[in-house]
Formats: structure tokens, C-alpha cells, sequence
């Protein structure tokens, strides 16, 4: 978003303001659109230390109208399960052979799969893909002798979430094209996960804040008290 476009969206409404999801989405549709279409991004800030075991976030949650954008899927598997992995769709089906193009930096993949019996030639590439979020986790259900479900389920629009340091989420909602009533689907399908993954030991507030935006927009302040309200988003 040029300057100027950023400027005249900021104008569009109150940056101090707290809206609800419904007007929140109006107005992101309205906004001046960028040359090309937008991902839409969900930013939470949850009342968790992640430094504590007992409270972390993490988990997935599937959209019902995906992420409007196509995802590469690499699948570390051999065998059987290589052949069910391409077959569902993965871009990028290997064993050995892929881990080391990993290491070598090669990653041209927007998440990954594995078999269990994979886990410990793939351990190797773990310094280089956990600090990516792209490391096969068993409570993700990316670690699984069904690889083939888990393809099809990230291609059709899963996604993986995990709190950061500062206790922030950061998800993809869809695209600016959505029509409003896709985007508040999607948006409520990530909010009813987040509710339902708050840690028993959280105390206090659990939502801190939620803001929307597109790639290159302002961010737009949702009500956190107010997080599932629904009501027509145009």
C-alpha cells in the first residue's frame, strides 16, 4: 500500500476506536484496495505467559472458506505413504533426500507433513524449520500415519497456530476479495478455536486484543468483549 493509499484508508475510521467484528470487516473492505489481493490477517493478544508449559497456545484450525491463497505441502514420507501423500496433493513428497535439501536451505514449502517412522531422519532439520513454524508436530496433527488426510486438510484451508514470545497470535483470515459474510466465517472459526484452547491455568483476561488488517493496511481494533458478536458483514 502506497503511502497516500494508507493515509486515505487510516482516515476511513478511528484508530482508537474499538469496533466490532462486523463493522471491523466493513471497513476493511471498504478501504482503498492495494494493486493486488490482500491477505487478511488476524492479530490476538492473549493473557498467557508461553513461558510456562501449562500455558501455551497452539493448535489448528481449518477455515470453512480457506485462505483464498494455494499452499505448498512438503510430506516426508517414503514408501506407501510417499505414494498416498502425492496423491492427495503434496508439492514436495521425499525422505532423506528432502531433509538434506532442508539443510541446505531449500525450503519451498509453506508447511510440512511427516509419517511417525520419518520423525527421527527429519529431527536433523529441526534447528532449521522450528524457528520457521514449519517443524511436523503429532499435536498439530502433522506428525500421522494418515498423511494423506493431513495433505487434503491444510490444501483445503488448515492452519497452524502458536502464541509467540509476547504472547501474540498471528493467523490468516482469507483474502480482501472475500465477500464479507466468507470473511466473518473464518474469522469466527479462529476466534471459537482460540476460545476453546485457553489454558486452565491462564488467570485474568484471556483476550488482551484483536486486530485485523490487510497485508499493507491499518489495523483495525476489534472489542474484546465483543469478539463474537455476530451480526451481517456486507
Amino acid at each position: 500500500m502506497t503511502t497516500k493509499r494508507y493515509a486515505d484508508a487510516s482516515r476511513m475510521f478511528d484508530r482508537s476506536q474499538l469496533y466490532s467484528p462486523a463493522d471491523a470487516i466493513r471497513i476493511l473492505k471498504e478501504m482503498p484496495a492495494a494493486k493486488f489481493d490482500e491477505t487478511v490477517e488476524l492479530s490476538i493478544r492473549l493473557g498467557v505467559d508461553p513461558r510456562k508449559a501449562d500455558q501455551m497456545v497452539r493448535g489448528t484450525v481449518t477455515l470453512p472458506h480457506g485462505t483464498g491463497k494455494s499452499v505448498r505441502v512438503a510430506a516426508f514420507a517414503a514408501g506407501d505413504a510417499a505414494r498416498q501423500a502425492r496423491e492427495a496433493g503434496a508439492d514436495l513428497v521425499g525422505g532423506e533426500d528432502l531433509v538434506q535439501e532442508v539443510l541446505k536451505g531449500n525450503i519451498e514449502f509453506d508447511s510440512a507433513v511427516a509419517t511417525p517412522d520419518m520423525m527421527p531422519v527429519l529431527g536433523k532439520a529441526g534447528r532449521v524449520l522450528g524457528p520457521r513454524g514449519l517443524m511436523p508436530n503429532p499435536k498439530a496433527g502433522t506428525v500421522t500415519e494418515d498423511i494423506a488426510k493431513a495433505v487434503t486438510e491444510i490444501k483445503a484451508g488448515k492452519l497452524e497456530y502458536r502464541v509467540d514470545r509476547q504472547a501474540n497470535l498471528h493467523l490468516v483470515m482469507g483474502k480482501r476479495s472475500f465477500e464479507g459474510r466468507d470473511l466473518m466465517e473464518n474469522y469466527l472459526a479462529v476466534v471459537d478455536e482460540i476460545l476453546r484452547a485457553k489454558p486452565a491455568s491462564a488467570k485474568g483476561r484471556y483476550i488482551r486484543s484483536v486486530t485485523i488488517s490487510t497485508t499493507m493496511g491499518p489495523g483495525i481494533r476489534i472489542d474484546p468483549a465483543r469478539i463474537r458478536e455476530v451480526e451481517a458483514a456486507a
